[in-house]
């Protein structure tokens, strides 16, 4: 069975750091890229950061970039958002994704449990 089990999540003040864990199983992890949504209440989910499948590039929302790092052990099964700077706008659920696609358009997609993340003095 494919899982991608969350942790780390909380309540933070403004300014402060969390580090979400995704830990996956059930799938070939080094051959998927992985990425970190969120959605706040009222929100469609959207992309916070990506990573390809051996971590030689990643990509960033606007509204994060500079403040939050996505990172991936292959070794571990194991992907991570580290969040500095957090501010209230950043209060969501985050969930790891896991996605493989194809030029034939074949694509598998896996989602974790989601994680909230609370920014509040």
């Amino acid at each position: 069975q494919v899982q991608l089990v969350e942790s780390g999540g909380g309540l933070v003040q403004p300014g402060g750091s969390l580090r979400l864990s995704c830990a996956a199983s059930g799938f070939t992890f080094s051959m998927y890229t992985m990425s970190w949504y969120r959605q706040a209440p009222g929100k469609e989910r959207e992309l916070v950061a990506g990573i390809l499948t051996d971590g030689s590039s990643t990509n960033y929302a606007d509204s994060v970039k500079g403040r939050f790092t996505i990172s991936r052990d292959n070794a571990k099964n194991m992907v991570y958002l580290q969040m500095n700077s957090l501010k209230p706008e950043d209060t969501a659920v985050y969930y790891c994704n896991a996605a493989r696609r194809y030029f034939s358009g074949r694509s598998y997609d896996y989602w974790g449990q989601g994680a909230q993340v609370t920014v509040s003095s």
